[in-house]
């Protein structure tokens, strides 16, 4: 057979050898809905333990809200569990279009396209819109899906430093003779929690005739005035051409994503981008709750303003105990270790004091960035992030980073 022992060992030596450097990635089990409290099972076979969940998408506490799962009840007895088909062949209901219309009068553009995820959606968006003529330019942040998206597109790719828009505006330079030219960002940066300069983007894109992409998968729904997104808070709305967004963060937390923005953009991937063509459309369960979610939204930023209030207390406290974080004012909050097993070692024991987030390392961040990054939800009551922060400062004091330099901690770990 192909697959011999050979090959097997190869497989398993690769694997071992993660496990010996301490990087070895497991899942928890959680035993409960989603929420600032779950129970978790550990996979080494420990009992079910109850933790503060310190590091999930759900930005604001929408997950379990029971209003968007009595939502999701009626889409389930009134539209069935599934589609069984893609769009164009009978895969669209009502629901789907409402969505989509719903979507973009709450993101200020002009049309909206559903895909299964937004790793779909920006899969399919450049293919769809950019031919070999064209050049995408990208922030060298941006999301793993972006990546893979661009690289499935003929279109010619080059990157600024992040957030340099001294570097993006040499490249635009360059590239003036292209047909097409697209700048693409993250609004919010997943793994460092920075906000694109979105307002000075605009600027360089309206003054090199260059359109601009912008995902927004973690600023959809709490950045912004009114949650609107970076686009709202950087005050452009309206000018970003495309905006690819997910629904399973911040928007309820179940799955899907969207391609919104001109509506000649979102019309040619409603005709030719490979994911929404040939995968099935969302199920009708997500959508109801979607459209509850974007009501609830609609109605108040209570939720945002909380996740506000509790994300300026959680970066607090952290940097009152001398622990080394990223700048910024979104509720990402990386607290930055630098070694790849010391994050793996304070997570686990961070687990041990009942609190659930998980350390990150190269190839997730780049090598030497290793960190636990925290997500603080409006789903958080003060006696959580109070309990949280009096673990990573137990932690950190048997580690000794508190008040410690980026250079100690390197000193003392390595990279």
């Amino acid at each position: 057979m192909a697959y011999s022992n050979k090959v097997r060992e190869s497989y398993l030596e690769t694997l071992n050898g993660l496990k010996n450097a301490g990087i070895f990635k497991m899942e928890r089990f959680i035993h409960s809905a989603q929420a600032a409290d779950i129970i978790v099972e550990f996979p080494t076979g420990a009992s079910l333990k109850k933790v503060i969940n310190i590091c999930a998408n759900n930005y604001l506490g929408l997950s379990s809200h029971p209003d968007v799962i009595k939502a999701a009840h009626e889409g389930l007895d009134t539209r069935g569990y599934g589609m069984s088909s893609v769009r164009f062949i009978c895969g669209t209901q009502d629901i789907h279009k409402q969505l989509e219309k719903l979507v973009t009068e709450f993101l200020g553009t002009e049309d909206t396209i559903l895909f299964p995820s937004c790793m779909d959606a920006n899969a399919g968006v450049f293919e769809a819109v950019l031919t070999k003529d064209d050049v995408m330019i990208s922030d060298r942040l941006v999301h793993a899906s972006l990546v893979d998206g661009i690289r499935l597109c003929s279109a010619m790719h080059d990157t600024f430093k992040h957030s340099d828009m001294a570097h993006l505006e040499s490249k635009l330079q360059l590239f003036q003779d292209k047909r097409i030219k697209m700048v693409i960002t993250d609004g919010v940066f997943s793994m460092d929690g920075d906000t694109a300069k979105l307002d000075e983007m605009v600027t360089l894109c309206e003054k090199y005739d260059a359109m601009i992409l912008v995902d927004e998968s973690h600023s959809s729904g709490f950045i912004g005035k009114t949650g609107r997104g970076t686009h709202e808070k950087c005050g452009v709305m309206g000018k970003i051409d495309v905006i690819t967004t997910t629904f399973g963060k911040a928007l309820g937390g179940a799955s899907g994503g969207c391609v919104s923005g001109r509506k000649e953009l979102v019309e040619m991937c409603r005709q030719k981008a490979r994911p929404y063509l040939f995968s099935n459309t969302i199920a009708p369960v997500v959508v109801a709750g979607v459209l509850k979610v974007l009501e609830i939204l609609s109605a108040t930023t209570e939720r945002r303003d909380k996740l506000e209030t509790n994300t300026a207390f959680w970066r607090k406290g952290l940097i009152d105990a001398g622990i080394i974080i990223k700048e910024g004012d979104t509720p990402i909050v990386p607290v930055m270790l630098f070694n790849a097993k010391l994050s793996q070692d304070f997570s686990r024991d961070l687990y041990d004091e009942g609190i659930y987030a998980i350390g990150f390392f190269f190839p997730v961040v780049p090598q030497g960035q290793a960190r636990i990054r925290t997500q603080i939800s409006a789903g958080h009551e003060i006696h959580h992030l109070e309990k949280a922060l009096d673990a990573f400062k137990k932690v950190g004091k048997k580690y000794n980073i508190l008040g410690k330099t980026k250079q100690e901690i390197i000193d003392m770990y390595g990279m």
